[in-house]
């Protein structure tokens, strides 16, 4: 499917989120809108999803219509973009090397799989009427999560750190087979009725 709206790209992206003083950063902004999309919650709006990006107050005061138009623009392309990742079943994580922080790599990790997809799926209920196999899904995400919390611990800034390196690479591997489990079983027999709109 053809994206209605134009992505602007990540640089431009983060420049746009800085300039309204968002705290989400863009890899786990990436992360709700996917978990949002694949939501049972139809009742979800990529409105909603916007708002939740800032604490509850802070939302950006949009001075005119112009201004609106543009600033919802730029959000719906990025929508737009991870809807088609989400409907080719190609979500991954962003690359990493041997010599990153792999501190932060962990922590963001953890915010990305349960402050973004997770957060974005359950699309701010509590509980939804789904097959069992998706709430054993999304439960066994939640522990992925905090394995990336667990490994964090395992790092050592005075040694090789190569083991915790594959250990996150594991882990990421089985995080993104098991969201494209859930895609293709779940998301993807009803993804044309998750084309949600900004009104």
């Amino acid at each position: 499917m053809k994206s209605e709206n134009k992505y602007i790209g990540d640089d431009k992206f983060k420049k746009f989120l800085e300039h309204y003083s968002c705290p989400t950063p863009l890899e786990l902004v990436k992360w709700r809108f996917a978990g949002s999309i694949c939501s049972p919650n139809m009742e979800l709006r990529p409105t909603d999803v916007i708002s939740s990006l800032w604490e509850k107050s802070q939302t950006p005061r949009l001075e005119t219509k112009k201004e609106a138009e543009l600033f919802f623009q730029f959000f719906m392309g990025l929508w737009d973009e991870m809807f088609n990742l989400v409907a080719n079943n190609s979500l991954k994580f962003a690359s990493i090397k041997p010599d990153d922080d792999l501190i932060r790599v962990c922590e963001s990790r953890y915010e990305e799989l349960e402050l973004g997809f997770i957060e974005g799926f359950w699309g701010g209920k509590t509980s939804a009427k789904i097959p069992s196999f998706v709430a054993d899904i999304a439960d066994s995400l939640t522990s992925l999560a905090e394995a990336y919390k667990t490994i964090t611990t395992k790092v050592n800034p005075q040694k090789d750190n190569h083991e915790v390196f594959e250990a996150i690479l594991r882990c990421d591997k089985l995080s993104e087979k098991t969201i494209a489990f859930l895609i293709e079983n779940y998301v993807l027999p009803r993804i044309n009725d998750l084309k949600r709109v900004v009104n």
